[in-house]
């Protein structure tokens, strides 16, 4: 790909010329990311340590908060190490990479979440068969599977996007996104990625519409739950999952559903902030929240 560009470096989005603000920045985004890490971390080793946890429903949320863990390291760190040495250049292939491992966890992510709606569904729908089809086997062939996609999805997203050669290296965000990408690119081979960008859009809300669905299922069937202590339980696992992907759906949509400005005002840079950092941080804060067994566990690695 560097043959066909001579750029070989990106200059990346300030949040202020101050050094000021630009520790500020720092600050805040160390603060978040030790706040994402330390808690889906938390989950990570409740799930691993706790055999009480040691179910398909938690394997994926172990999954997910590795995937979120993923997710905020590729930007966040390079954002923080910029405003602490007051530049803003990354290289060609960092910029590669931020694109490849940001597409492969945001994917991986989404389609974890629907595999949740799944598992859901055979719980509580489909009692008896649940542990004859949701078994170790197929678990782990679900997770290979997720992991395994999301990244061929990425690598598809990252040659349409790098394929074609950049007329500038001035990247309208502070860390290098397909569409702030696509506005530097001189020739027509962006089109092909547009398509890509399309075809996953459609995907994307196929994935979201099967989610919906299914917990009309999973409603409708715990109303025929007879015990209210039944209910509850039901409502405590599915409660935090439907949270979750109603956060991470609304934020993602609010993001980059809307027209892209050639020069994004401080109201369009905290609402891609907020899309990148809030699923992340509030998923172990739902799920703690909502779900005794979650929280008990971490209690218990916390030696409380």
């Amino acid at each position: 790909m560097s043959n066909k560009t001579s750029v070989s470096e990106f200059l990346l989005l300030q949040f202020s010329d101050l050094w000021e603000y630009q520790i500020l920045q720092f600050v805040a985004f160390l603060l978040l990311y030790l706040g994402i890490v330390s808690g889906n971390l938390l989950i990570i080793a409740a799930v691993a340590l706790d055999h009480h946890l040691h179910s398909p429903m938690y394997f994926l949320l172990m999954n997910l908060a590795i995937q979120d863990v993923g997710f905020v390291s590729v930007f966040i760190p390079k954002s923080m190490a910029n405003s602490l040495m007051k530049t803003r250049h990354i290289s060609y292939c960092g910029c590669v990479a931020q694109v490849l491992f940001s597409v492969f966890f945001l994917s991986s992510d989404f389609v974890l979440l629907t595999v949740m709606a799944y598992d859901r569904y055979i719980a509580i729908c489909n009692p008896l068969e649940y542990e004859m089809i949701m078994n170790r086997k197929t678990c782990l062939q679900i997770i290979a599977t997720v992991w395994t996609t999301g990244f061929l999805y990425s690598v598809l997203h990252t040659a349409g996007t790098f394929a074609s050669p950049f007329c500038s290296n001035i990247v309208n965000q502070f860390f290098c996104e397909i569409p702030e990408l696509l506005k530097l690119t001189c020739s027509d081979l962006y089109l092909v990625e547009m398509v890509v960008v399309v075809l996953s859009i459609f995907a994307g809300l196929g994935c979201f519409i099967f989610i919906v669905v299914t917990y009309v299922h999973i409603l409708n069937a715990v109303r025929t739950i007879g015990s209210v202590q039944g209910r509850k339980k039901a409502r405590s696992t599915c409660l935090p999952h439907l949270t979750v992907v109603f956060t991470f759906f609304l934020t993602g949509s609010f993001a980059y559903l809307r027209p892209s400005p050639d020069n994004p005002s401080n109201l369009d840079i905290a609402m891609t902030i907020m899309y990148c950092v809030i699923p992340p941080m509030l998923n172990p804060v739902i799920y703690s929240m909502r779900n005794r067994e979650v929280r008990n566990a971490m209690g218990r690695v916390l030696g409380c």
